[in-house]
């Protein structure tokens, strides 16, 4: 009988390779336990909170929307935007404007907003393109600071409302179903988020996502392999707009109210915080980065109320220093850790 001996390298290739499936086949059913248990959990929320924490986490569940759409233009991608709190505010405000004035049932506004957000982010993309890093951000940014001033200019003040802003009314459950608003609202943003939180695993692991993370490490390497650099660049911000876009109308059937000042500055830099806490280039990370900045600042207001800013400024340097690489990051190097993985080269 041959025996073949195998080199010490190839012996140990071969094992790892048999080894392998079995540890990704375990590693998914946990995670699938882990899902299926997220899920029930999230299901039964709106039975066993209070209208205010049920709110809470409505709110929560359309922050990480946003967090995730602006991940997929800064992690993914590699630019930086700091004007998504514009888009954010489009969104809200196409929705409240065909509420208001057109006439349209919450649901029918949101088709509509996702389109328009979309084309913004598209078209905005592409001169865009010339810019890249701070210079970029920097128009964005300008974006941001702008936007609040448009929405109080008297030519569209009769669309907007100006400075009162426009208030709306919270949807009903339908069917005669014993449901409080809050109940309802929270079941439909959560069926939503999950609905836009696949569709992103599934885009992000296709053929627009490989070529998305292939410009952001080499794009001269990109673009010599047939990419299609500006269009990808371009078609990664509509995207990402249109994620944005949503959660901004989400936002504003929730609140049930707009108003300019609702949507300053600081909101985009709360959707980057939210981004670089959860873990850049990460999905899952965008609820952890929402949880962050819908939780923190109140927990701030109750250690101190002279000063707020200045304790969530502690808890965001803290957890910097804590999960340098977000907190996704910092789960997966303590599993790499806990179970002696070793990251492939």
């Amino acid at each position: 009988m041959n025996t073949t001996i195998l080199p010490v390298d190839a012996a140990t290739k071969t094992v790892a390779a048999v080894a392998t499936p079995r540890l990704d086949v375990r590693t998914a059913i946990w995670q699938r336990v882990g899902l299926a248990a997220a899920l029930a959990f999230a299901l039964a929320m709106p039975f066993v909170l209070t209208d205010y924490r049920l709110f809470l986490a409505t709110m929560t569940l359309i922050t990480a929307i946003a967090v995730l759409g602006l991940n997929m233009l800064v992690g993914y991608n590699g630019q930086l935007s700091l004007g998504h709190g514009a888009i954010y505010a489009l969104g809200a405000y196409v929705t409240a404007v065909l509420m208001e004035h057109a006439g349209l049932a919450w649901w029918a506004t949101l088709p509509i907003s996702a389109l328009v957000c979309f084309v913004f982010g598209f078209l905005f993309g592409w001169p865009a393109l010339r810019l890249k890093g701070h210079y970029l951000a920097l128009a964005t940014f300008a974006l941001a600071l702008a936007t609040p001033q448009l929405l109080k200019h008297k030519v569209l003040e009769p669309w907007t409302g100006g400075v009162q802003g426009i208030t709306l009314l919270k949807p009903e459950a339908p069917f005669g179903w014993k449901m409080t608003s809050d109940q309802w609202l929270y079941l439909v943003v959560l069926g939503i988020a999950l609905l836009l939180f696949v569709a992103a695993w599934n885009l992000l692991r296709g053929r627009l996502g490989r070529a998305t993370v292939a410009i952001r490490e080499q794009p001269m390497a990109a673009s010599a392999m047939g990419v299609n650099v500006p269009y990808i660049k371009a078609m990664i911000f509509g995207v990402s707009a249109l994620y944005t876009g949503v959660a901004g109308s989400l936002g504003a059937i929730a609140t049930a109210f707009v108003a300019p000042d609702s949507f300053g500055m600081f909101v985009s830099v709360f959707f980057l915080v939210g981004v670089v806490v959860g873990g850049l280039g990460t999905i899952s990370g965008a609820l952890v980065g929402a949880a962050f900045i819908q939780f923190i600042p109140n927990v701030a207001d109750q250690i101190s109320k002279s000063a707020p800013s200045a304790i969530f400024a502690g808890f965001l340097i803290l957890s910097m220093f804590v999960m340098p690489q977000g907190f996704v990051g910092l789960l997966r190097s303590a599993a790499r850790r806990v179970k002696g993985w070793r990251p492939a080269r």
